[in-house]
């Protein structure tokens, strides 16, 4: 990992969520302050607003793509500044370089979780940022087979900062699932190109299709931030979200009516996996912080496999079709039987 980062050094973890804890916690003390994207996954957001503020660490949650919002969040008590680009689940993106910029003129670090983009498509470090951390569970296992996450960052910062905390509250990643981790790197490249390209044609597909408001992906050129994806981004990653009309009812009729796309909250699988935001990773936000964050109870997440593309196209049309019947006409009709 450290010559796919292009870091010095590096430190596994029995979970990405270890990691993201162990990279904030092992530089801060009481009196401390963070300031974070407010577009995080949840259990990052849980870290960030419950557990830090516990041990007198204060946060500030910021409009990530605003520079001037993470200008104006800066105190002197600043110590990290945090952020994953593109955002789980709406794939926003973040100006790497200038908030490193902006972190590193006050004396902060930059903490990025860079899971959706993989270290192939996107370099934080040579962006500009402190610190890198990975979900291993995603990309880099790719078959859903076992947990694991990782830091990246400079010898210096590991061993003043990291080391000694890892040592002695013993986040480590257990032998088995390093060996079946590094297993899942000799084929990473190879995964990680076939389900961008699929990625790119499945929302082409879905921004043109009955019942879909919008589909939203890094690569399109319809994304908001096209312009950023290319300038800091290699590839548009492998991960999709759309929103169909009907909200909950028919997101939920959707997803039952696939046949080959599975339900599943994670991501960066062989297998082409969906969930529903609102009621899974981002469940413990607020209605009004979803709302915020764009995450409606129409909006779904697609994590694109390696299966072929007409057969994943064949699958999201049939169901999107399910999910529009379900709407207007009995279930038990939509299903090919009487009421």
């Amino acid at each position: 990992m450290c010559l796919l980062e292009g870091a010095e050094d590096a430190r596994a973890t029995a979970s990405g969520m270890a990691a993201v804890a162990s990279a904030i916690g092992c530089q801060l003390k009481a009196g401390d302050h963070i300031v974070a994207a407010k577009a995080l996954f949840g259990s990052c957001r849980w870290v960030i607003e419950k557990l830090m503020p516990s041990y007198g660490v204060a946060c500030t949650l910021v409009d990530g793509k605003n520079l001037d919002a993470w200008k104006q969040a800066v105190r002197p008590e600043t110590k990290v500044f945090f952020l994953e680009s593109p955002t789980n689940p709406t794939l926003e993106l973040c100006d790497i370089r200038a908030i490193a910029d902006l972190a590193h003129e006050n004396g902060a670090k930059l903490i990025v979780d860079n899971v959706f983009a993989t270290p192939l498509q996107q370099k934080p470090l040579a962006l500009g940022a402190d610190i890198v951390v990975y979900s291993a569970t995603k990309h880099i296992d790719g078959q859903g087979r076992c947990l694991g996450g990782i830091v990246l960052s400079g010898k210096k910062w590991i061993e003043e900062n990291l080391h000694d905390y890892f040592r002695h509250t013993g986040p480590s990643l257990s032998p088995f699932n390093a060996w079946v981790l590094l297993k899942g790197l000799e084929t990473l490249p190879v995964r990680v190109r076939q389900q961008t390209e699929t990625a790119a044609k499945l929302c082409e597909f879905l921004a043109s299709h009955a019942g879909v408001k919008r589909a939203i992906y890094p690569g399109a050129p319809s994304h908001p931030q096209a312009e950023l994806a290319q300038k800091q981004m290699t590839g548009g990653s492998t991960l999709l979200a759309f929103e169909v009309e009907g909200g909950k009812q028919a997101a939920f009729a959707l997803e039952n009516a696939l046949k080959l796309i599975r339900i599943s909250n994670n991501l960066g699988d062989a297998k082409s996996l969906i969930t529903h935001p609102a009621t899974t990773t981002h469940k413990n936000l607020a209605a009004e912080d979803q709302a915020e964050l764009g995450i409606s109870p129409g909006l779904l997440r697609l994590s694109v496999g390696l299966e072929d593309v007409d057969d994943l196209m064949t699958d999201l049309d049939q169901a999107l079709a399910a999910a529009r019947c379900f709407l207007s006409r009995p279930a038990a009709i939509c299903r090919g039987t009487s009421p």
